[in-house]
């Protein structure tokens, strides 16, 4: 597995894209922005780096999910890859009313 590293932080908005937790690079930024992605419990910039261990909320239109992070890769990987990239701590589905 030459994809991955343990040692080396990445930048947020490109870790919520490899991971498919966020389609796009630009959305993830966008929902920095608009204060809906946190790391440990603080709100998050596109930039910000994260590491292994930290948790990540996400607050999108239909649901918030919280996540901690399990593996960051050196580079962009296959999509039956990502989910082994974090664990899903807590997943709350939204009510429409």
């Amino acid at each position: 597995m030459d994809n991955w590293i343990v040692d080396k932080p990445m930048r947020l908005d490109k870790f919520l894209k490899i991971s498919r937790l966020i389609k796009r690079r630009t959305e993830a930024k966008k929902a920095c922005l608009a204060k809906c992605i946190r790391i440990n419990n603080r709100i998050a910039k596109a930039g910000d780096e994260i590491k292994i261990a930290d948790e990540i909320q996400i607050n999108l239109t239909n649901k918030i999910i919280q996540v901690r992070v399990l593996e960051i890769p050196l580079k962009n990987i296959q999509a039956n890859q990502a989910i082994s990239l974090y664990e899903v701590l807590k997943e709350i589905k939204k009510e429409d009313d």
